[in-house]
């Protein structure tokens, strides 16, 4: 049973990579920080909302020690057009600190030791380990990730925790990484929550969810 679904997998895959030849990460960025920075703000908030804040907030925080010296309020102010910024300026401020601190200012590029910092979980860490260091230690599960895994039979979990587990076991580690940008494309481009495209969708004969062709 598993060697079935891990060979329908790497077929899904497979044909998801064919079908976004330069999926990526989205989010706008030019160090480690920025990208640890714009994964924070990105939490239950998309990326375009994101990327429309980041240009400005790098030109003005041109550091981890300005963010580390930011004045809060400021900060709220300077991302308030993001979900929970709140909770998020605190996360960015304490995380440049620690990372001044404990780092000598440079992100660390192991899952246990980003993961210690304030506002950084493990969807967060293996972000910037993915996208900046080129480390899978794990498969980032967002909202599409968590829908069209369901949909696809991979897994019957709705924790994000589950879910990855899950598909740990299923993805072939070298495909960790791209996995999740695949599946975040094929959500916006044609799997997509109200109004899903099943009959333009490649792995139409592959989701027992689909309507069919």
């Amino acid at each position: 049973m598993i060697k079935d679904k891990k060979r329908r997998t790497a077929r899904i895959v497979a044909l998801l990579k064919k079908e976004y030849p330069d999926s990526g990460c989205s989010l706008k960025f030019k160090s480690a920080h920025q990208l640890l920075v714009s994964t924070i703000l990105s939490a239950q908030t998309t990326d375009e909302a994101v990327n429309k804040v980041t240009p400005g907030l790098f030109k003005k925080y041109k550091s981890i020690e300005d963010f580390a010296a930011a004045d809060i309020s400021e900060l709220e102010k300077d991302i308030a057009t993001v979900g929970l910024f709140r909770n998020k300026a605190k996360g960015i401020k304490l995380t440049s600190v620690e990372l001044l601190h404990r780092y000598g200012g440079v992100v660390p590029d192991s899952l246990d030791e980003i993961i210690t910092l304030p506002g950084v979980g493990r969807k967060t860490g293996s972000v910037v380990l993915g996208t900046w260091f080129g480390k899978a230690e794990g498969i980032v599960v967002d909202t599409h990730v968590k829908r069209i895994s369901r949909l696809l039979g991979l897994t019957e979990h709705t924790d994000a925790d589950k879910i990855e587990q899950d598909l740990m076991k299923l993805v072939v580690k070298t495909d960790w990484i791209i996995f999740t940008h695949l599946i975040i494309d094929h959500g916006r481009a044609v799997c997509i929550a109200r109004r899903p495209r099943c009959d333009s969708c490649v792995l139409n004969r592959l989701c027992p969810s689909a309507e069919r062709i």
